[in-house]
Order: C-alpha cells, then sequence, then structure tokens
C-alpha cells in the first residue's frame, strides 16, 4: 500500500512539474513594465490625483498588461 501511495506522490510531483515547465514566459520586460507605470502616474497626476491615488491605480493597470502579456489566452 506504502509503495502505491509513493507512485502515487511521485507521479503528482512530474505532473506539477511539468505543467510549471510550460507557463508562458513573460514578454512584457520590467523596462516595459516602469514606462508604463511612469507614463500612468505622470498623466495621472497631471488629472489632479494625489501620489498614493496614482501609483495605487498605475501599479494595478501595468501589472495587469504584463499579466495579459503573460497570458495572452485570457484577453478580456
Amino acid at each position: 500500500m506504502e509503495a502505491k501511495k509513493l507512485v502515487a506522490v511521485f507521479l503528482m510531483c512530474m505532473v506539477v512539474l511539468t505543467a510549471v515547465s510550460n507557463v508562458p514566459k513573460a514578454e512584457a520586460t520590467e523596462e516595459e513594465f516602469k514606462d508604463c507605470y511612469n507614463t500612468c502616474h505622470q498623466e495621472c497626476s497631471q488629472e489632479g490625483h494625489g501620489y498614493t491615488y496614482c501609483e495605487m491605480k498605475c501599479d494595478t493597470e501595468c501589472s495587469m498588461k504584463e499579466i495579459r502579456a503573460q497570458f495572452p489566452k485570457f484577453k478580456a
């Protein structure tokens, strides 16, 4: 019985490792994120919003762009 459990755990580990290795690589670079963030933050500030609001807004928007680049099937 223990051998069957060990084999099952091993197979599950192999499935997880295979799935992780097939995750698409990020297409957006750190530089692209910085450009997105800086542009967004500047525009947001010019619209009269405060620093904290703009930081949260732009971080969220630019992070979502980065995630969408990693998973193109799930673009809205």
